[in-house]
């Protein structure tokens, strides 16, 4: 029976501080002098998953994809490639000065 007990772990928590998060929480303590609470930013960060998988779950995958294209559009600028100016003739390239 000890080993049964012993062998068992904690159920692991459905969300936790990543390493990344953590580090990000310590520089803004340190940078602004500030104290981060880490239980009401877990309880927030559980809100914040919850609000989002209600916000999901009401979508259809339509909208989803037309928003997420619409803001992808928006962050990359297109980049407009003019293949004929590149392109010289074969036989009238200039030879590179010695």
């Amino acid at each position: 029976m000890r080993r049964i007990i012993r062998k068992q772990r904690p159920a692991p928590k459905l969300t936790g501080i990543s390493l990344e998060e953590e580090l990000a929480l310590l520089r803004v303590e340190l940078m602004y002098g500030l104290r981060v609470n880490r239980e009401a930013y877990l309880r927030r960060k559980v809100d914040e998953r919850e609000e989002l998988a209600t916000q999901l779950r009401a979508r259809d995958a339509t909208s989803m994809l037309a928003e997420l294209r619409g803001s992808l559009e928006r962050a990359v600028q297109p980049t407009v490639v003019d293949l004929h100016a590149r392109r010289q003739p074969v036989g009238n390239q200039d030879p590179e000065p010695a």
